[in-house]
């Protein structure tokens, strides 16, 4: 029997994240376009997020690109946090700092991973 390493099933449950949360903003129900207008972005935003974080969730999954894919998440969250941390939604803050940190820890895991194997 194979094992997967834990470092890979981690990735691979941020990657599902980034694609449900890309899915969840392309197809964006009427609440979430309403959250969008109250903050001050355009009609067509959660399009652009929900590729972000589709682009994300695909380079996670790739361990050659999940550097690359765990930086794009974070600017992602980054950036959610942000947003409602401006609009003074403390509470709304939480999930995508936590996303953020979970991100930087898979960031750091894969950039340990490489310095080690080269």
């Amino acid at each position: 029997m194979t094992t997967i390493p834990w470092r890979h099933v981690f990735a691979g449950a941020l990657a599902a994240f980034f694609l449900l949360g890309g899915t969840l903003n392309i197809f964006a129900s009427p609440e979430i376009r309403a959250d969008y207008a109250r903050w001050g972005y355009p009609a067509w935003f959660p399009y652009v997020t929900g590729l972000l974080e589709w682009t994300a969730a695909v380079l996670i999954a790739a361990p050659r690109t999940r550097l690359a894919g765990s930086l794009l998440g974070a600017g992602v969250m980054a950036a959610a946090a942000a947003t409602v941390l401006l609009h003074g939604e403390w509470s709304h803050a939480i999930p995508p700092l936590v996303v953020l940190a979970l991100v930087a820890l898979n960031g750091w895991l894969t950039w340990t991973r490489k310095s080690v194997a080269e």
